[in-house]
């Protein structure tokens, strides 16, 4: 139970220290996005060789296709939800001349982080911790924290505010995976597969449309080359 809320804490605390050092340390545009399209690929290889082929191993296809593409969906409606109330920018360092919308902000990382985090303690049921997905997590959090806290400073709110909303996303992740481990326990393989799928077609929504737009925007074209090297490392990790 404790190893749950500990991996989920870790994954949870990329964002509070990329926020932390969104902050206090000065750090270029090209930068965050050369971290963000590393992120992506080590995500997008996390979605594709390690949830989805676990799905079709144990759920087999049906159930895959079924969580992956509802995933997907939900993300993708909750996405425009966000987009309309405030939160489109939730990943970008740029000021917005209108204003962010905090709580925007704030519930779009919420649900990026709860259903990664839940698949953490799901994988800690049965094959022990993925490392791939914690570290592809991590990764990812890191310049979602980094980047949407710069662009908050700039929009005027105070550090301890900013620190305050990542810290409640820390807690949450901690929570979820416990609720992940907890909780799934008992459920058949294929509600699980379909669970993973599910987590995997919000992974894949969420990095086409948030973290690849922004990493190409701060970073060119050499965001390709580092997307597919992050994808390859996913790849690797897969087999350790």
């Amino acid at each position: 139970m404790w190893e749950a809320v500990i991996w989920g804490a870790v994954a949870g605390s990329a964002v509070l220290a990329g926020a932390i050092i969104g902050i206090f340390v000065p750090i270029k545009k090209k930068l965050i996005g050369y971290i963000m399209a590393f992120g992506t690929g080590v995500l997008l290889g996390a979605a594709s060789f390690e949830l989805l082929a676990d799905s079709i191993k144990n759920g087999g296809f049906f159930a895959t296709a079924v969580g992956f593409l509802f995933g997907a969906a939900l993300f993708t409606t909750i996405d425009l939800f966000i987009a309309y109330k405030g939160g489109k920018d939730r990943k970008r360092s740029n000021k917005n001349p209108k204003g962010h919308s905090g709580i925007a902000i704030f519930i779009g990382t919420v649900i990026d982080a709860i259903p990664e985090s839940v698949i953490i303690g799901i994988s800690l049921i049965d094959n022990g911790i993925s490392w791939v997905l914690v570290i592809a997590i991590f990764i990812s959090n890191f310049p979602e924290g980094l980047s949407s806290s710069i662009g908050l400073k700039k929009d005027g709110y105070s550090t301890s505010k900013i620190l305050f909303l990542w810290f409640i996303v820390f807690i949450l992740s901690s929570v979820s995976s416990l609720v992940g481990y907890t909780f799934l326990n008992n459920l058949d393989e294929w509600l699980i597969a379909g669970i993973n799928a599910f987590a995997a077609g919000g992974i894949v929504a969420m990095v086409s449309s948030t973290m690849l737009p922004e990493a190409y925007e701060e970073g060119g074209p050499v965001i390709g080359i580092l997307a597919s090297f992050g994808l390859i490392v996913a790849v690797y990790l897969t087999t350790l």
